[in-house]
C-alpha cells in the first residue's frame, strides 16, 4: 500500500483574506504525513497592474497574459503571495519550500497554441504568455516529500528556453496529482467558496455528497451544474481515471472537514 499525499489547492477567495488564509494555513500545517498546497492568484496582481497603469484583458473569465502581466503575475504569485504562504506555515512547524515550475525544472509547459484552446476556452484567441502543461519532475517532487517537506507551488511554469508561463493553478493540481499517483495514494482537494457541488448554486444547504460520471452526466444534461463548476468537475474525472485515489470538492474553510470526508463533494468513478 502507498503512502497517502494530500494535494490542496486553493483559490483567491481564502488568499484575498488574511484571516481566513492564515486559519486555512493551520489546517493544512496539521494535516499528517506528504501534502503539496497549489495557489492561484486573488485579486492583488489585478490591483498593482491598475497601480502600474497596465490594461488588463481578461475573455470568459481567462487573464490575458502580455509581457507586463507577466511580471506581475510572477512578481506576485511566485513572489509576495508564495513567501507569505510558506512564511506562515513555517510559523506552524510545518516545514515547507515555495515552488515555481522553473525550480528544478519540476513543471515543463508550452506557450498555449491560438489553435488548441482548453477545454471552455474559445479557439483562435492569443492568451499571450500562458503555459499548458507537458511533464511533471516526479522524481524530485518525490525526493522533496520523503524528506518530510510541505511543497507550496505558485501557477507560474516555463518551457525550457527561458520563459515564464502563467498557468492555471487547478490544471497544476490535477497534474501533479496524476504524475505522483503511482508512487502515493493520492487524495486531491479543490477548495473554493462553495460549500462542494451544489444542486442549487445559492444554497450551501444542497450539497451532492458523491458524485459518479452518470450523476454528473444526468445533472449536466438537466443544466443543474453551472458552466464554471464543468471545467473542474471535468479535471476531477480525468485525475480518477488516471490514478488518483479520491478527488473531493468544498470550502477552503472547512478543510478539516474535506480532508475526513464529512464535507464537500466526493468524486468517484464507480
Amino acid at each position: 500500500m502507498n503512502t497517502s499525499l494530500y494535494i490542496v489547492k486553493i483559490g483567491g477567495n481564502i488568499i484575498d483574506d488574511e484571516a481566513k488564509l492564515s486559519l486555512f494555513l493551520k489546517d493544512f500545517a496539521a494535516i499528517e504525513g506528504k501534502k503539496i498546497l497549489v495557489h492561484g492568484g486573488g485579486k492583488l496582481a489585478t490591483k498593482l497592474a491598475a497601480q502600474l497603469k497596465i490594461p488588463q484583458q481578461v475573455i470568459d473569465g481567462r487573464r490575458i497574459t502580455d509581457i507586463e502581466t507577466l511580471k506581475i503575475v510572477t512578481m506576485v504569485y511566485a513572489g509576495f503571495i508564495n513567501k507569505n504562504i510558506v512564511a506562515k506555515l513555517q510559523a506552524s512547524s510545518c516545514n515547507t519550500i515555495g515552488l515555481t515550475g522553473a525550480d528544478g525544472n519540476t513543471i515543463l509547459a508550452h506557450k498555449r497554441s491560438t489553435n488548441t484552446p482548453p477545454t471552455g476556452g474559445e479557439p483562435g484567441i492569443d492568451y499571450g504568455f500562458v503555459g499548458d502543461i507537458d511533464a511533471i519532475d516526479v522524481d524530485l517532487i518525490h525526493t522533496l516529500l520523503e524528506k518530510n517537506i510541505a511543497l507550496v507551488f505558485a501557477p507560474i511554469t516555463h518551457n525550457q528556453q527561458g520563459q515564464l508561463l502563467n498557468t492555471n493553478a487547478d490544471t497544476i493540481a490535477q497534474e501533479l496529482a496524476k504524475g505522483l499517483s503511482e508512487d502515493y495514494d493520492v487524495t486531491l482537494v479543490y477548495s473554493f467558496e462553495k460549500a462542494g457541488v451544489l444542486l442549487n448554486i445559492n444554497d450551501d444547504s444542497t450539497v451532492i455528497p458523491t458524485l459518479n460520471p452518470e450523476k454528473y452526466s444526468q445533472l449536466k444534461s438537466r443544466q443543474k451544474i453551472v458552466e464554471g463548476m464543468i471545467p473542474k468537475l471535468d479535471n476531477a474525472f480525468t485525475a480518477l481515471s488516471s490514478g488518483v485515489k479520491k478527488v473531493i470538492v468544498g470550502k477552503a474553510e472547512n478543510l478539516k472537514e474535506l480532508i475526513a470526508g464529512t464535507s464537500g463533494t466526493s468524486i468517484i468513478n464507480d
